[in-house]
């Protein structure tokens, strides 16, 4: 019996075609090109520097491709998960403190501000922060200096700071459960991290990627993904994004039947999404009363309504789902007379 074609390739094919400074970073979509860009632009400059996305998308490896390809890479890269630590360790954790200042405090420390001399903190999950912290840390953005846990000396350090959340922090703000100072502070430089549904033709190169390393790994020899299961790998929507992805082809390597994975080795969820949703018919145009401006405008207030139900009215999540600025759809709501039903 023949056997099944694998669409990858090499895994070694792929990195040739990426930027020096993002050779963790997979993919050649416009949406992880324009990441590329602001990367470039931004590596050496000592601005601050927030990340957003969903989780899985990949922020931490842009937050070391910033570091790793500027003039800070000979320094340290140091990551905190503000949402992993407890709130009465964090700020220890990130100051440092003196012996003695709290029980169990044996010995002086240092934290990760003043480890991060000449290099870069990585402030994952900031949105997690504690709102004391939060004053605290928009002084240090603001003086670079800071005082240890129980001391009083003050101390300087040369960091940078890159911030990641999986929230919006313009609504966290808007809520009152973000600074509006340190938001500011933090969104000097703003990279969106794209999900993985918007950026399906990158989904092939991650699959040849991950393949090459857990073939490595798990002592496999998986040449690839059948066309057909392939496409449903592109149908479906990723909640979990790259990571999740990754984890599936880890799942694949060990667990398919044959040398190519087929569509009988993915799991229910992929094989039950939908299939792409066709493009719209066209009615025929009529011959009398039509004005093609006034229909593409009222197709244009239909999707944006649409848009903004989708998205419970919240503006900055139905402008990313349009790919338009905020205050670009503000100005269209405002053209077309769009205002949330409770407002009217």
């Amino acid at each position: 019996m023949p056997q099944a074609e694998a669409t990858t390739t090499s895994p070694r094919s792929q990195h040739t075609m990426l930027p020096s400074f993002c050779t963790h970073i997979i993919g050649k979509s416009p949406s992880i090109r324009k990441v590329f860009s602001l990367i470039e632009k931004v590596q050496d400059t000592d601005s601050t520097v927030l990340i957003q996305g969903e989780s899985g998308t990949g922020k931490e490896l842009i937050a070391q491709a910033l570091h790793y390809g500027g003039e800070r890479h000979t320094k340290p890269f140091v990551p905190v998960n503000c949402g992993a630590i407890p709130t009465e360790l964090l700020e220890s954790e990130l100051f440092g403190h003196e012996k003695g200042a709290f029980t169990h405090a044996i010995r002086t420390r240092i934290g990760r501000f003043e480890m991060a001399d000449g290099g870069t903190v990585f402030l994952d999950e900031i949105a997690e922060m504690s709102p004391v912290l939060q004053v605290k840390l928009l002084r240090v953005l603001q003086e670079k200096k800071f005082e240890r846990v129980g001391g009083g000396k003050s101390i300087t350090s040369d960091f940078r700071v890159i911030a990641a959340t999986n929230r919006d922090l313009a609504e966290e703000v808007r809520h009152g459960n973000f600074r509006e100072d340190l938001y500011y502070r933090l969104t000097v430089i703003p990279i969106e991290s794209p999900p993985l549904r918007d950026r399906k033709s990158d989904i092939p190169l991650l699959v040849d990627a991950f393949l090459g390393r857990f073939c490595v790994s798990k002592k496999r020899k998986i040449r690839g993904f059948t066309d057909e299961a392939m496409e449903y790998l592109k149908r479906y929507q990723w909640p979990g994004n790259v990571r999740e992805l990754e984890n599936l082809v880890e799942r694949m390597v060990i667990l398919a039947a044959d040398d190519v994975v087929t569509t009988e080795d993915l799991p229910p969820q992929l094989l039950d999404a939908p299939a792409q949703t066709a493009a719209p018919v066209v009615p025929e145009i009529p011959e009398k009363d039509f004005c093609l401006s006034e229909v593409v405008a009222e197709y244009e207030r239909t999707l944006i309504v649409r848009a903004l139900q989708q998205t419970g009215w919240v503006k900055n999540r139905a402008a990313k789902l349009l790919k338009v600025n905020r205050t670009t759809l503000l100005e269209k709501m405002k053209r077309h007379g769009v205002v949330k039903p409770s407002e009217e």
